[in-house]
This record gives structure tokens, sequence and C-alpha cells, in this order.
């Protein structure tokens, strides 16, 4: 798939905040809301789970996280 987003957890998360600073969104990420390495990211008034922010993320965790966000792969510029 040409769409896959070549990235970590880490650089998912440096996205989404990057557009909840261009939106005037609150974003935060809270580790101690998972289990291991997960953790729960915020936007606005949305969330999701991320997973190891070390690692790479996949096609289909990519588009349930997004959807769980409300945000598209426009929107964080992929």
């Amino acid at each position: 798939m040409c769409d896959v987003l070549r990235g970590t957890g880490n650089e998912f998360e440096k996205r989404v905040k990057r557009l909840g600073r261009l939106r005037g969104v609150p974003v935060s990420f809270a580790p101690g809301h998972g289990k291991g390495s997960h953790g729960r990211l915020q936007f606005g008034d949305r969330f999701t789970t991320l997973k190891d922010r070390k690692k790479e993320i996949g096609p289909g965790l990519l588009k349930a996280m997004l959807e769980q966000l409300g945000l598209s792969k426009s929107d964080i510029g992929l």
C-alpha cells in the first residue's frame, strides 16, 4: 500500500499535536492510561490508545486511530 504511515507512534503524536495547535484544540498524551507502553492520546474531547511510541504504525491501526479522533489522513498530512 502506498498510503501507509511510514512512521512511529511518536511521529503520529507530533502530527496530531501540530494539528491541535493549528486548530486551537487541546491535545495531550497520558502514559498512565494504558498498559505497559500504551497510553491515551486525547484530541479535544476524543481520544485513542497509542501503542508503543517507538514502533511503526500499520495501516489498519492508523485508520482506526484516526476514526477515533475524528480525523482523516489529509488532516495530519498523509
